[in-house]
């Protein structure tokens, strides 16, 4: 459960901004829509594999 606490005279626009925060660092929208298809495991390693080179990538440029 998220609680924000909500000083005397603050705004109600800053607490929205709070509590949309910290949902959105719970990741529950990502995980609801992750879990709207199914993704082949095949094409979730290709993914995987993919973005691992990418990084590789940008690390050795950083060099």
């Amino acid at each position: 459960m998220i609680v924000v606490p909500v000083k005397e005279g603050e705004n109600i626009e800053k607490a929205l901004k709070k509590f949309k925060r910290k949902f959105e660092k719970t990741g529950v929208v990502k995980e609801l829509r992750r879990r709207q298809c199914f993704d082949k495991p095949s094409i979730v390693n290709r993914e995987a594999k993919l973005h691992a080179i990418y990084v590789q990538q940008l690390q050795q440029t950083e060099e």
